[in-house]
Formats: C-alpha cells, sequence, structure tokens
C-alpha cells in the first residue's frame, strides 16, 4: 500500500485494540489511561485527541508510534463489514493502491484479530 499521509483513517479513530497492542504501547513507556478507552462491552478501543488518533502528528501527517502501531491500523484499509465481507474501507483515499492479493492476506489477518478481540472483550464483560 502506498499511503498518502491524508490522516483520514487517524481521524475520530475507533481503532479495536487487542492485549497484544497494549502491551506493545505500553512497552514503549505508554500509560493504558493515556491511549486505551473500554465501552461498556469490554472492548479496548484508541483514544483521540482534539479529532484524532492520540498517536496521531498532526503537523508531520504521521504516527507516533508507526512502528508499534495497533493490528488493526498494520491492516488498514482492509476492514470487515458485516454484509458485503472483506472490504477497503471507502473512506481511505489510496485504497486502489492494495492488490487483491494484499486484500485477501490483510483479511485473514483481521478476521483473526476480530476473533481475538472479541474473545478478550468477553472475557472482561464476565
Amino acid at each position: 500500500m502506498r499511503c498518502s499521509h491524508c490522516g483520514v483513517c487517524c481521524t475520530e479513530t475507533e481503532m479495536l485494540l487487542s492485549k497484544k497492542d497494549i502491551k506493545r504501547l505500553e512497552d514503549k513507556g505508554y500509560r493504558q489511561s493515556k491511549f486505551v478507552h473500554y465501552d461498556k462491552y469490554g472492548y479496548a478501543t484508541l483514544k483521540n485527541r482534539d479529532g484524532y488518533c492520540i498517536f496521531y502528528d498532526r503537523k508531520n501527517r504521521r504516527c507516533s508510534e508507526y512502528a508499534n502501531r495497533p493490528s488493526g491500523c498494520r491492516v488498514y484499509p482492509v476492514i470487515v463489514d458485516e454484509e458485503k465481507g472483506i472490504v477497503l474501507d471507502a473512506i481511505c483515499e489510496s485504497r486502489q493502491t492494495i492488490s487483491e492479493e494484499e486484500k485477501a492476506l490483510k483479511g485473514k489477518r483481521v478476521v483473526r484479530l476480530l476473533e481475538v478481540i472479541d474473545s478478550e472483550a468477553s472475557k472482561r464483560r464476565s
């Protein structure tokens, strides 16, 4: 993928986080309270600040934690649409740079990731 760094995907993000994502960012020195929001269903999501992902550097139009970014960010713009299945997010202006092969590979990863995140959220609710 050739990202244009437009920041649209980092605007008002609802990016889900797995325990591994959280641990990776904690290992970089961040406190969970800085970057994680838990909803009433037990899901962990990235926090936003001033309308953008907490890690989005608006001045440089880059992720300040790119090397440690969440798994969902790594597979983006491949997402799961509940009605259509594996799709490319329509808001991504660079989505046309994703090959069908890359879409399929990332699609498998996003499905597995969502299974893990669903399981983790379920355990938090228990």
